[in-house]
């Protein structure tokens, strides 16, 4: 059914969860063990027997099962986008949407209207988790936008997203690319400028934030026409960020590329100043596949210090990982990823630990989402929180995964009573499946590694037949 996928297009809504919520990096299949069992002390978490699979319909266990299959195989995803421009020309775009909605788009997507937005939120609140919508549209380097139009008008989306993100209960969350709101091109011309410290000087967070204001501030390290953008841009944000704060929903911003980073740190934390003073509305994503992340985080986590503001951070792994490596091997200079798999464990532990202690000490002050799929950084956070009396819901740390993977985690975390999030995206088949499947194709190592969901999902469908106990 992959096959049946819109064709790709350049200028579509994507599907930012995918890229942005943490997964395990793991190493080559054949050096890895089958499941994850770690159970610390007094956790009462248990991922393992499958029995929160329960609540889901017969027709939910057998989608699961047939599309992690397919997902398995990494011809199929890697020949997917050619595959699925021929089906939909062979079976026409009725048959074509019908059989996504059933499948990829059914498994991973909310809906497009908001009907079916609404449903979806209803189903995950049932089961004790919390929605986080994600609106699918970003922006990468060189390519071809039409202007401070397609900005604007992607901000009218993102208030949107807010009004609808009200629904969704009590500490609402939603996610936000930069680059829906700001160039691409000029974000990477601000990282580079960043790296001067007299440009650096110049691109405070305390003047950023009177631009924010309304004031007309000038930057001269950029043009004319990129002075005029950055401004348009940097008042949308602070357009959003202000409204989601209105409104009660957190602004959870992801980070995309190391050559652009820097720049999308710098705008989120002028954000922070403007939005943070009592809590935490505002958060930064960190990604710990990156050498430099820890330092990163303990040098922001400072700078929020002594801006006298609340700090939020989303924790992940990272998605990026193969362009990157093949970006730094292409341009000569240092590969920014952790050597290795376990480093990049370590990293995440390191990050989270900090974070942890910062929260037991200072309370909603500080507040993070382990963004993750991993099963043992979940636990581990589990441990610690109980360990720091740290409340499981009180929503100073909660869980993330993304929607129709890992349900094991989010099912279990959910009738336990912890705070836990699925990053739902949503909109039309065309504009989300084709973006999902270049997705798939950046993480394969991640899809090669749902093999402990699809055996517990066949466990259950077996349970369900045979009516054994």
């Amino acid at each position: 059914m992959l096959a049946l996928v819109a064709p790709l297009k350049r200028d579509v809504l994507r599907l930012p969860s995918l890229c942005c919520l943490s997964l395990p990096l793991r190493p080559p299949l054949s050096h890895s063990v089958l499941y994850t069992t770690l159970e610390p002390s007094g956790a009462g978490i248990n991922f393992n027997d499958g029995k929160v699979f329960r609540l889901k319909s017969n027709w939910e266990i057998l989608r699961g099962l047939f599309i992690f299959r397919l997902c398995s195989f990494p011809t199929l995803v890697n020949n997917s986008l050619k595959m699925m421009k021929f089906g939909r020309r062979i079976v026409g775009q009725r048959i074509f949407e019908a059989v996504m909605r059933a499948s990829v788009y059914g498994q991973f997507v909310a809906g497009e209207s908001l009907s079916e937005i609404q449903q979806c939120m209803e189903k995950l609140r049932k089961m004790g988790i919390r929605p986080m919508l994600a609106v699918p549209i970003e922006e990468d380097v060189g390519e071809d936008k039409s202007g401070e139009i397609w900005y604007s008008k992607n901000l009218d989306t993102m208030l949107r997203c807010v009004d609808i993100s009200c629904i969704g209960g009590s500490r609402s969350m939603m996610q936000l690319k930069v680059t829906a709101l700001m160039s691409a091109d000029l974000c990477k011309k601000i990282t580079i400028c960043l790296r001067d410290p007299v440009l650096a000087k110049e691109l405070s967070i305390e003047k950023l934030t009177t631009v924010m204001n309304g004031q007309n501030n000038l930057f001269s390290c950029l043009t004319e026409p990129e002075n005029q953008h950055f401004q348009a841009s940097l008042q949308r944000l602070s357009c959003i960020g202000r409204y989601a704060k209105d409104h009660g929903v957190r602004v959870l911003v992801d980070a995309e590329y190391t050559y652009m980073n820097p720049a999308l740190t710098l705008v989120t934390m002028a954000m922070m100043a403007q939005c943070n003073q009592i809590e935490p509305w505002i958060w930064n994503t960190y990604q710990c596949y990156l050498k430099e992340s820890y330092d990163l985080l303990c040098r922001d986590v400072a700078l929020a210090d002594r801006l006298g503001i609340c700090f939020g951070v989303k924790l992940v792994r990272g998605a990026y990982m193969d362009k990157e490596r093949k970006l730094a091997k292409e341009k000569g200079y240092e590969d920014p990823i952790n050597r290795d798999w376990e480093t990049t464990n370590q990293s995440y532990q390191r990050s989270l630990d900090m974070m942890l202690e910062l929260i037991g000490k200072h309370g909603n002050c500080y507040n993070i989402i382990v963004a993750s799929h991993n099963e043992e950084s979940v636990l581990h956070a589990v441990q610690r929180m109980r360990e720091l009396n740290i409340p499981q819901d009180g929503g100073a740390v909660c869980f993330g995964q993304l929607l129709g993977m890992c349900d094991q985690v989010s099912l279990t975390l959910g009738q336990a009573g912890y705070a836990i999030y699925k990053s739902i995206p949503y909109g039309s088949v065309d504009d989300v499946v084709p973006y999902l499947v270049r997705r798939a194709q950046e993480n394969q190592t991640v899809l090669q590694g749902i093999r402990k969901e699809r055996d517990l999902l066949r466990k259950e469908l077996k349970h369900r037949v045979f009516r054994r106990n």
